[in-house]
């Protein structure tokens, strides 16, 4: 990839977005699924399974968010490497990245069988066979974690030497595969057995094996470069620490978005399973406009990393504006469907009357977030971009004031008609003291995304500051 830094920044942005969005469409085409079948199982408590499906993606959405752990070190180390032109240090870091992998996927493997997962439903609110579904759900993933874990580590090293075509063709293969399993384990087609919801999870569980498999068969022939070696799964603790020194204050960020998110859930879970569920289809539509933002992200990762390590700040500011326009430019356009067709993408889940409630909760707020694509086309490109030139501290307080400064506070004084405010403190056990009960605006659902939209607006308007200041050419991977 370096050979063709000095093509325009345009071609660069989009030769390596588009494989990119690509695979993050192959991912929506498998929420879509998921969600279809979700609300067609042959089930009495439709709107039970819905809201688990909702809770269940945010599981999934926690598990992508602890992969930051190890990817966005891996994408940045391996792309400074590479422009550098160190390219026996970028496949030392590639053997590094896989051993992290393995020992976070691990890692929560455990935890979620020690509790973790059961707790976690509880804290969302959820309650009844809705938090069993959820629960039963969240295991699966968690069961075989560390298959998912080796492929996006794997895919990451990749995409930092520049290869996002291998990851296509990855994902490819995992959603062929996941597509057909989840309906078969779920409907009981043929030789599966008909696990109803939880065949959905165990569809998406066994697809990601074949894909961390494959990925290793990948990586072992060689590919841009990155060849594994045994040899050089032996531990350095050096690299690990500039793995970690990147991924984890990235990781830290991203989990401050899973905490803020479930809080966020928490809120909303409280309004009936008919609000959850009216959540989880918007969210589902939503993915359209933040996946697409994603693939230009990966592009200005990339493009950062490799010009900053060949001592290129210029061009990489310029890849990093480039993404940003055509990120920006393609979220808009999903605004203008989200806005346009929101009816009729809520109706494709809710096929019967009964579930007329649920669309007329979620139109509303789906066309609200329409508004929104810009300023969060800022917030993952440029995120994206700086933790490709290694600045991954300061954007964690970004997170931290637009979930817990700004979306939270606003959700409860939006949304509910009546909230308490408590603070938590320790005496010999957690307790909580109460400040006082407050009157909010009662506007349910629609509050809720109100205030997340002012969180997005807020974040948006911070990142775009920190990329203009360009503090981030100076980082050290």
């Amino acid at each position: 990839m370096s050979d063709a830094l000095p093509l325009p920044s345009w071609r660069l942005v989009i030769a390596l977005s588009m494989p990119v969005l690509a695979q993050q469409g192959l991912h929506f085409v498998v929420l879509l699924s998921d969600r279809f079948l979700a609300g067609h199982l042959q089930v009495e408590d439709h709107a039970a399974v819905l809201a688990a499906s909702t809770t269940a993606h945010y599981l999934a959405w926690f598990i992508t968010c602890y992969n930051v752990l190890v990817t966005v070190g891996s994408t940045a180390l391996v792309a400074r490497c590479v422009g550098a032109g160190e390219h026996r240090l970028a496949v030392e870091a590639t053997h590094q990245a896989l051993l992290l992998a393995v020992g976070l996927g691990l890692i929560a493997t455990a935890w979620a069988f020690l509790g973790g997962v059961r707790w976690m439903v509880h804290v969302l609110n959820l309650e009844g066979a809705a938090a069993d579904y959820a629960a039963e759900y969240a295991l699966i993933l968690f069961g075989l974690l560390v298959f998912q874990t080796i492929e996006v580590a794997g895919i990451s090293c990749l995409i930092g030497a520049g290869d996002t075509r291998t990851g296509l063709v990855v994902m490819i293969g995992v959603a062929v595969i996941n597509i057909p399993l989840a309906w078969g384990f779920s409907r009981g087609y043929g030789p599966f057995p008909k696990l109803g919801f939880i065949g959905i999870a165990l569809g998406t569980a066994l697809s990601h094996v074949l894909g961390g498999l494959v990925v290793i068969a990948i990586l072992i022939r060689g590919r841009f470069g990155l060849k594994l070696q045994p040899a050089l799964f032996l531990p350095r603790f050096d690299l690990f620490y500039r793995l970690l020194r990147i991924s984890v204050p990235s990781g830290l960020d991203s989990l401050s978005v899973v905490a803020g998110q479930f809080w966020f859930l928490s809120i909303v879970n409280t309004f009936g399973e008919v609000a959850a569920s009216a959540h989880g289809i918007a969210l589902v539509w939503e993915a359209l406009g933040y996946l697409s933002g994603a693939a230009f992200g990966t592009a200005a990762m990339t493009l950062v990393g490799q010009n900053l390590g060949a001592q290129r700040p210029a061009e990489a500011e310029r890849a990093g504006w480039m993404a940003f326009a055509l990120g920006c430019g393609v979220m808009t356009l999903m605004a203008a469907i989200f806005f346009t067709l929101a009816p009729q993408m809520f109706a494709l889940f809710c096929p019967s009357e009964s579930q007329a409630p649920i669309i007329a909760a979620g139109v509303d707020v789906l066309r609200l977030v329409a508004f929104a694509m810009p300023p969060l086309a800022s917030t993952i490109v440029f995120t994206s971009a700086m933790r490709g030139a290694g600045d991954t501290r300061v954007p964690v307080l970004f997170t931290w004031v637009g979930f817990f400064v700004v979306r939270i506070p606003l959700a409860y004084f939006l949304a509910k008609t009546e909230f308490a405010v408590r603070l938590p403190y320790w005496f010999g056990s957690l307790a909580w003291w109460e400040i006082g009960t407050f009157e909010g605006f009662g506007m349910g659902l629609y509050g809720c995304w109100l205030a997340m939209t002012a969180d997005i607006v807020v974040r948006g308007v911070f990142f775009l500051a920190r990329f203009v200041r360009g503090a981030w050419k100076l980082q050290k991977v």
